[in-house]
């Protein structure tokens, strides 16, 4: 099963929020935030938390750090309440753009990013305008060079609903949000572990940008990203590094 090369977008992608670490700790503490007060603070009983601590384990966020985060949003400690917003607009070359916020004040954060799209040459849409151009599901990626037959065998018993491998021999999971945890500890235990595991906006086409306009979209993400209340960008951009 052929698909699109992603394994340099993925890897250019790990490099540049590699360079912005120092705002990990921020995102997902918001996201354990909201996963403990929407779900529980039961990680047994709620996988979006149980991600999101196991993301936070991986950013070397200290036991304690969590544990106090989950307390505030299940009412054991005093908080900021945070609600969720996702934008859609339109990057450069139209290339499709959701940026996905956790907010104390909704004025102020569609203000920063409507003024991001705008100065930087995109465009702040309506809801749903380009959401339709992706997929909600689980991704596992694998670097090219492991068994495709292995990971094959192992995730469509699992229950995934594809298995995708790209030009480069890099090996793309994909399942639905609610068969993700399953798929990717069956894959684990197997002995294959994903170079990125995540539930996510998947991209059904991607746009090709070079030379400038590939520059001015990287600087377009790097200015939302880099929003204060921006948790995750989704773009079907493909950029030329």
């Amino acid at each position: 099963m052929a698909g699109h090369s992603k394994w340099a977008n993925i890897q250019h992608r790990k490099g540049r929020q590699d360079e912005k670490r120092g705002k990990i700790w921020t995102r997902l503490t918001r996201e354990i935030i909201v996963a403990a007060r929407t779900g529980g603070g039961d990680i047994a009983m709620n996988p979006r938390l149980r991600l999101a601590i196991d993301k936070a384990k991986a950013a070397n966020m200290p036991a304690d750090n969590i544990k106090r985060n989950v307390d505030k949003a299940t009412g054991n400690l005093d908080g900021v309440t945070y609600e969720e917003i996702r934008y859609e607009g339109y990057g450069i070359g139209g290339a499709a753009v959701i940026v996905d916020c956790m907010t104390d004040n909704r004025v102020r954060t569609v203000a920063e990013v409507r003024h991001a799209f705008s100065k930087y040459g995109g465009n702040l849409g309506t809801e749903g305008s380009v959401a339709f151009q992706f997929k909600h599901c689980g991704q596992l990626v694998f670097a090219p060079g492991t068994s495709e037959d292995k990971v094959m065998e192992v995730a469509l018993e699992a229950g995934a609903e594809d298995v995708l491998t790209d030009d480069e021999g890099a090996i793309e999971v994909l399942t639905a949000p609610s068969d993700f945890e399953a798929v990717k500890n069956a894959l684990e235990a197997a002995g294959l572990t994903p170079e990125v595991a995540e539930v996510t906006m998947r991209a059904e086409n991607s746009i090709e940008l070079a030379g400038e306009d590939a520059a001015r979209m990287q600087k377009l993400l790097d200015v939302i990203e880099d929003l204060d209340d921006v948790q995750e960008v989704f773009h079907n951009a493909s950029i030329d590094a």
